[in-house]
């Protein structure tokens, strides 16, 4: 029987149980998702943060769907990381604060795309049941 100690043993195998809890905490495996997606659209073009929530539920079609409690707090962490650089202009009578990647932050977008794409791959395997995944 496959059981969930044959899976996170061939996760480990694999380097991938650790690089999960390095990158998106040993909480839950979608921490890093809201800053991936944000570093993602970020990427594309500059927006403001209302904006971003927006884009993020209609790009992935419903599937996810962060708030804005989820959303400002990391905007603020990463512009205070580095990773992100906020310009305020004026917009229809107030202000709006404009997010856009930095160097830092397109090394970031890369790194964790990196991490995600290894975590899904194994992920994806292990669902093809144990005879593509050992």
């Amino acid at each position: 029987m496959y059981t969930l100690i044959t899976k996170v043993l061939y996760l480990e195998l694999q380097g991938i149980w650790q690089m999960a809890e390095e990158t998106l905490g040993n909480t839950a495996f979608g921490v890093g998702v809201p800053e991936l997606l944000i570093l993602k659209l970020l990427q594309e073009r500059e927006m403001y943060g209302y904006e971003i929530v927006q884009e993020i539920g209609r790009a992935s079609q419903g599937a996810v769907t962060p708030g804005e409690g989820v959303i400002y707090p990391l905007l603020h962490a990463l512009e205070k990381d580095g990773a992100l650089k906020a310009e305020a202009r004026p917009a229809g009578g107030r202000t709006r604060i404009y997010y856009c990647l930095t160097a830092k932050g397109v090394r970031r977008l890369f790194d964790l795309t990196d991490n995600w794409t290894r975590l899904t791959r194994a992920v994806q395997q292990m669902l093809r049941g144990p005879s593509h995944a050992l």
